[in-house]
């Protein structure tokens, strides 16, 4: 595991899988650690703030962040998603099924010492 100023890059894909869905304008997110042991570190970095700017210029509204530690998942709701929702929308998916996909493709800095402790997987160099 290389960490460059003590950091390492992690990719949510690999602490994590998702599902979503939509509901009207609002596509909702839920993801879940892969292990329980990961979930903190999901809790602390997926932030609503965070998510708003992973899907900046893609979704038009505020972002709810609910969290289901019993179930060591995070659901969002994505506000003005879907262009109106799936009968009003032209976007291609108008239902909010690939929202997860890119919620997956976010990077984590991570702490080396934490990844570590933690056993997560280095992203592989870019």
């Amino acid at each position: 595991m290389s960490a460059a100023a003590g950091r390492v890059r992690v990719r949510l894909l690999d602490l994590a899988h998702a599902r979503s869905g939509d509901k009207g304008d609002t596509a909702n997110v839920g993801v879940i650690a892969l292990r329980p042991e990961w979930y903190p570190l999901l809790d602390r970095e997926l932030t609503r703030e965070r998510v708003a700017e992973h899907f900046r210029g893609v979704i038009e509204g505020s972002v709810e962040r609910f969290a289901l530690p019993n179930l060591y998942a995070l659901n969002f709701l994505l506000h003005g998603a879907l262009d109106g929702g799936g009968t009003l929308s032209l976007k291609t998916d108008a239902q909010g099924k690939v929202f997860s996909t890119a919620m997956l493709r976010m990077v984590l800095d991570v702490p080396a010492e934490e990844a570590r402790a933690l056993a997560l997987p280095a992203a592989p160099a870019p």
